[in-house]
């Protein structure tokens, strides 16, 4: 991976691990940025552009996925995905229930308790004691009253993923949907979206997908075309350009879950961020940061840490217990080392653009703040 490792700059002072936060800037990404400004520069109005690339980056998205461009819609951020999803599933007032699980990043959670006070009864699965979903109580909880199944691909807090295939499959058997929160596992962990059998997947550009925060979006099967939302915006219309104020009339692929006019800046980075995506390939990067992520954990063990990522289901983030997670986070920094924590937890995520000499030089520095290990 080394002549995709030299498109990153920051790589000539730091040793940077925190994907799992905002993926390392590339060349390529950073001038697009500069393209967006040299095209307002000498065109002026760029409608055309605009509308082109917002395109562009549904298309690569869904080369992404393996799936059709029909499936994908472009959003501002997860959470704009999620609220839009959210006001389409949530209109039965024999379905009130929400099954969501105790892994699940504040914006979901937070956004199916915001619709109790439309009567939504929201249930919390708990974990296993290996980090996953506990089944039993997941049969308990879904029945005839729940309209989706909201579940996490990869945790956030620690870096455990979920089994995605038998909460799918137990959803589904009740005719229950279910939407995927995989924003900690998007490019870097293949996702085939029309093998995974989910009906929407929601996650955004800026982690392991390259992009810069303002371009989140949410796959939808063609089984969802029911759904219609109620948070809406007149990208989402069938034809955006028929300017109608007299009526709503959805698109009928997953374009009806977008908004308004999107974060057009942010398009271009995310374009440029998943078009290197591509030019890497999902499955050798995954490959790459599995063979990283077996290499860290032993480091950990060896100088006597404790790794809270289970190593039988782990996404792309290994996480590391800490006496004080702020300061070992900020120790590291010192180092020239970055990372982040959550939850307690230091979080070191490698991606396709790191090395071997990379996962030593965080194991060194570990070890020299070792007191902040627990």
């Amino acid at each position: 991976m080394r002549q995709f490792r030299e498109r990153f700059p920051i790589f000539e002072h730091t040793t940077y691990l925190n994907s799992c936060s905002m993926g390392a800037l590339a060349d390529e990404v950073r001038a697009s940025m500069i393209g967006y400004l040299d095209d307002l520069e000498r065109d002026g109005s760029l409608w055309a552009t605009w509308v082109s690339r917002q395109d562009e980056v549904r298309r690569r998205l869904a080369q992404v996925f393996r799936t059709d461009p029909t499936q994908v819609a472009v959003t501002a951020s997860a959470s704009a995905a999620v609220s839009s999803i959210a006001s389409a599933v949530l209109t039965d007032p024999r379905r009130p229930r929400v099954i969501t699980t105790e892994l699940e990043f504040p914006t979901v959670g937070q956004i199916w308790h915001a619709r109790e006070r439309q009567g939504a009864e929201v249930v919390h699965i708990p974990s296993t004691s290996n980090l996953g979903i506990d089944m039993k109580a997941l049969d308990a909880a879904v029945d005839d009253r729940t309209a989706i199944v909201s579940v996490t691909h990869v945790c956030y807090r620690n870096g455990a993923m979920t089994d995605l295939a038998p909460v799918i499959e137990l959803a589904h058997s009740r005719g229950v949907p279910v939407l995927v929160d995989a924003y900690q596992s998007v490019g870097a962990v293949p996702i085939d979206f029309p093998a995974l059998g989910a009906d929407f997947l929601v996650g955004g550009v800026l982690k392991y997908m390259l992009g810069l925060p303002g371009v989140g979006f949410a796959l939808a099967s063609p089984a969802t075309v029911q759904y219609v939302p109620s948070i809406t915006g007149w990208f989402a219309a069938r034809d955006i350009f028929a300017m109608d104020i007299h009526a709503y009339d959805p698109a009928v692929d997953a374009r009806r879950f977008e908004g308004g006019t999107p974060v057009v800046p942010c398009l271009y980075p995310a374009a440029a961020g998943l078009g290197l995506l591509l030019e890497v390939g999902l499955d050798r990067a995954w490959e790459h940061s599995r063979r990283l992520h077996e290499q860290l954990r032993q480091t950990v063990l060896d100088i006597g840490g404790t790794v809270v990522t289970p190593a039988e289901h782990h996404g792309p983030m290994l996480a590391v217990e800490a006496t004080d997670d702020h300061a070992l986070v900020a120790a590291l920094e010192g180092d020239r080392v970055i990372t982040s924590c959550r939850d307690g937890n230091l979080r070191i995520s490698p991606h396709f653009y790191n090395n071997a000499d990379d996962i030593e030089i965080v194991g060194k520095a570990l070890q020299r703040h070792r007191h902040l290990l627990r």
